[in-house]
């Protein structure tokens, strides 16, 4: 008997040790769970006696839920982790433990929280990666050319009050609005829509149109300037002289020592027809009728710019955000030189009084209050789907208002820098030719500076250097803007089809770039330039707004500005004033129907050179302009079509926002210790 005893006290210490040698296992085990989940993006959470208060219990008493279904006790965010104060942190132990040795005889159960089995969303490496490819995406060819004729033709600095009253009421509050949109819901402008009011789902899909077209023809331009900026490495600038192969008889060389040189109305400049004889060859088109064969040589000048676009595109915002250190901040750089360069010559102060000197009489016209609201909506770029873009690779808690109010500042201080750039060449243009400023500033867009600045740089000392800096500068600040747009519609497509092309964003950046060459060959034509004239008025300018008033009305009036200004204080920790909101609800929809009434009750006449564009060219520019926006009401008809129940339960159920995918998460229980 006492032999068996021994023998049963041994097994029982023997099992007892191995017992213990399993316990100490499962805990390895367990804690290597921790780390797994976390590395997968999940939560551990701890409960006890969760076989009797059931799974609800977790999330009891954690605080309002928002509209994105995350709590206001919990990292708002689950691709961020758990942060610290959550059950996860709370189960840890003094010792760095994972609390799972609680009191003797205590039941506690693990419960893994599997927020997400996809990998984390790819985020900026540095906060300025952000805010410079911001900047570069706002700050674009239009502030060097267009705000500055825009300001003086509207009444010089007494256009200032009505830009500033559009921005800070229209512009600034959009962009902001945008920023908050993206980074709350970190979805690319297709996706997004499920989450505020899924019947506009086609916004985004018109959004991606218009980027296409806008790729089709911006890019152009960056080749014009590549081919200027390939044909300034020689000792003289071939814009100087009228003795080439493309020159004609009214060609006059006009340099500042050839004062007996007399101008007339009929003269031509070399730098004029350099540009329009030898680059853009448009006297071989008679018009958009007949567009003639393609410029070879601009074909390898976008083939090299496109090839840029994919080379820091390709990997996400990891790479375009550190190009942007170098295409964001050198045009400033160059900026501050000509600025220099300029406000030395003789007659700049000419062209600064004709930029600067008010005429507060043409505030009385509606004309000006026309083009001060297009160019700061153009130039800030809300509905591109570039914000929402950018916004969603910020981290969750970041201070978007103050971003918003940092950059479209920026933005607009560049462009009123850049009119005292362009204006005091254009002064000194008017001291030599002996003409008033407004007769040598009549040249508006591209014009402006292919052919006037191009000839006033090449008036100057060290020419050679200014005309390589100043096309290098017009390059970047294109590519800016490039790398922008594309991404805004890469990152909608991967986020609108993530299991198809997350894993294949190469090669789809690949076939998008390659569509947008394809589709740029008709802008490479010598009657090319009609091309890009053509999609600048019509196909973007009408429908954009038009997207982005639907934008603004679907977020305001459906998913209700108080549930936006709720995500907002989650996000940020502050509610937005009044101002936000009645420019949300109110003052930015009735700024957008400004802009497309005062568009459609004038619209523009649309010229270039000598060349007067035809009554079927504006139909064909509106058939351009809505093909895009068509996708917004064809979605909303395929939507109802194909949701299931009665019409009425259709509509309500397709203006509903539907939870993140986020917030079904898969809950494992383990083994009780």
């Amino acid at each position: 008997m006492e032999t068996k005893d021994m023998m049963m006290t041994s097994m029982s210490t023997m099992d007892k040790g191995e017992n213990g040698g399993e316990k100490c296992k499962e805990r390895e085990e367990v804690e290597g769970q921790e780390e797994e989940a976390q590395q997968e993006n999940g939560r551990l959470v701890l409960a006890d006696g969760l076989g009797d208060r059931g799974p609800k219990s977790l999330t009891s008493g954690s605080g309002p839920q928002v509209s994105n279904g995350y709590t206001t006790a919990t990292p708002q965010s689950p691709r961020e982790g758990s942060a610290p104060g959550t059950a996860a942190g709370a189960a840890s132990g003094p010792t760095g433990g994972t609390g799972l040795t609680g009191p003797l005889g205590g039941l506690r159960t693990l419960v893994v929280q599997q927020t997400s089995l996809e990998r984390p969303r790819e985020t900026w490496s540095k906060k300025m990666d952000f805010l410079l490819s911001v900047i570069g995406y706002a700050v674009d060819l239009g502030n060097v050319w267009r705000f500055p004729y825009i300001c003086y033709q509207n009444g010089g600095g007494a256009f200032l009050l009505p830009y500033l009253l559009m921005a800070v009421f229209g512009g600034v509050p959009l962009f902001y609005m945008e920023l908050a949109l993206g980074q709350f819901h970190r979805s690319g402008c297709i996706s997004i829509w499920k989450h505020i009011c899924p019947i506009f789902k086609g916004i985004g899909f018109a959004i991606c149109i218009i980027a296409l077209y806008i790729a089709f023809y911006y890019n152009t331009i960056m080749a014009w300037a590549l081919y200027y900026l390939l044909s300034s490495f020689r000792p003289t600038l071939p814009w100087t002289t009228c003795t080439n192969s493309w020159n004609t008889a009214n060609c006059n060389r006009y340099l500042s020592s050839d004062r007996n040189v007399s101008w007339s109305n009929s003269s031509t400049s070399p730098a004029e027809e350099f540009y329009t004889r030898h680059v853009l060859q448009v006297h071989l088109s008679p018009g958009l009728h007949q567009l003639g064969s393609i410029s070879w040589q601009l074909a390898l000048c976008l083939l090299f710019i496109f090839t840029i676009v994919y080379f820091s595109i390709w990997k996400g915002v990891k790479t375009s955000g550190k190009v942007v250190w170098v295409t964001a901040t050198f045009p400033y750089l160059v900026l501050l030189v000509l600025l220099i360069r300029g406000a030395t010559l003789p007659g700049a102060w000419r062209g600064v009084v004709f930029y600067l000197k008010p005429d507060w009489e043409k505030l009385l016209s509606t004309t000006v209050w026309i083009d001060a609201a297009a160019q700061i909506f153009f130039s800030l770029g809300p509905g591109f789907g570039v914000l929402l873009a950018f916004a969603s690779y910020n981290p969750f808690h970041n201070n978007c208002y103050k971003d918003a109010l940092v950059t479209s500042s920026v933005n607009c201080l560049t462009s009123f820098l850049s009119g005292f750039v362009i204006f005091t060449v254009l002064g000194y243009m008017a001291e030599m030719r002996k003409q008033n400023v407004d007769d040598v500033a009549k040249d508006a867009g591209p014009s402006l500076l292919f052919i006037i600045y191009a000839e006033a740089i090449a008036n100057m000392p060290a020419a050679t250097f200014f005309a390589i800096i100043f096309f290098l500068m017009i390059i970047m600040l294109g590519l800016d803007s490039t790398f922008a747009g594309l991404e805004g519609v890469i990152t909608a497509m991967l986020d609108e089809f993530p299991h198809v092309l997350a894993k294949r964003r190469e090669w789809f950046v690949l076939g998008l770039v390659c569509v947008c060459y394809l589709g740029a060959l008709s802008t490479l034509t010598y009657g090319g330039a009609f091309v890009v004239k053509l999609f600048e008025e019509y196909a973007t300018g009408p429908a954009v707004i038009t997207v982005v008033l639907l934008e603004v009305i679907a977020v305001s009036w459906f998913y209700g500005t108080n549930r936006f200004c709720n995500d907002v204080q989650v996000m940020l920790g502050f509610y937005p004033g009044v101002f936000w909101r009645v420019c949300w609800v109110a003052i930015c929809p009735c700024f957008l129907l400004f802009i497309i009434i005062s568009f459609l009750a004038f619209p523009p006449e649309v010229k270039l050179f000598h060349y007067h564009y035809p009554s079927w060219t504006t139909v064909l520019g509106y058939c351009i302009g809505v093909s895009s926006f068509i996708c917004v009401p064809a979605y909303m008809v395929f939507h109802l079509l194909n949701a299931k129940g009665p019409f009425k339960q259709r509509l309500l159920k397709s203006i509903t926002p539907q939870p993140s995918n986020d917030n079904h998460r898969d809950l494992f229980v383990t083994n009780a210790i």
